[in-house]
């Protein structure tokens, strides 16, 4: 039997349960705004009003958020700007993932509220996601796993040097 390994998943299957240590914030995206550590909280690029920062528990390798910096959770509530910046940074986040990865296709999604399936209701974010024919085997039906090929550390270098270089705010 081979062993997928994938230690960075310990935190998150962590945070389930009730006793343990991981320090809870009332919104990550908020915190990650705020820091200075972009690296630390996986901020890949950061505009006037939006920035682009790396899932944390990717479903793929190359797996982005495009949020808004301000905390706000109602799509009809971003400012003119912030609109403007968030659909600029979904075009530019597309280019990159296609520069970087090469994939098949993206998905780019939303789910706004908690029982659309939003997993921070509280903070506005699109997802997007790059796929590959075939990027989904048996492994997520039989075992419920899923390989990551990449660490978070290679994919951060990867895609924030990629948008130093295509991203300027008009």
């Amino acid at each position: 039997m081979k062993q997928l390994w994938a230690p960075w998943r310990a935190k998150y299957i962590q945070s389930f349960s009730e006793d343990n240590e991981m320090p809870k914030s009332d919104c990550f995206f908020c915190d990650a705004a705020k820091s200075d550590e972009v690296e630390k909280h996986l901020v890949v690029y950061k505009g006037e009003y939006v920035f682009v920062i790396l899932n944390r528990y990717p479903y793929n390798t190359g797996h982005i958020m495009v949020t808004p910096i301000r905390h706000c959770h109602e799509f009809d509530k971003l400012s003119k700007e912030e609109a403007e910046e968030l659909m600029f940074l979904l075009q530019r986040s597309t280019k990159v993932l296609n520069i970087i990865y090469k994939p098949d296709g993206i998905n780019i999604g939303a789910n706004l509220g908690e029982s659309a399936g939003a997993g921070v209701p509280g903070h506005l974010h699109f997802h997007l996601l790059p796929r590959w024919r075939g990027d989904t085997n048996f492994l997520p039906v039989i075992a419920e796993t899923k390989v990551i090929s990449e660490s978070l550390d290679e994919t951060w270098q990867k895609l924030s040097s990629e948008f130093l270089k295509l991203v300027v705010v008009p």
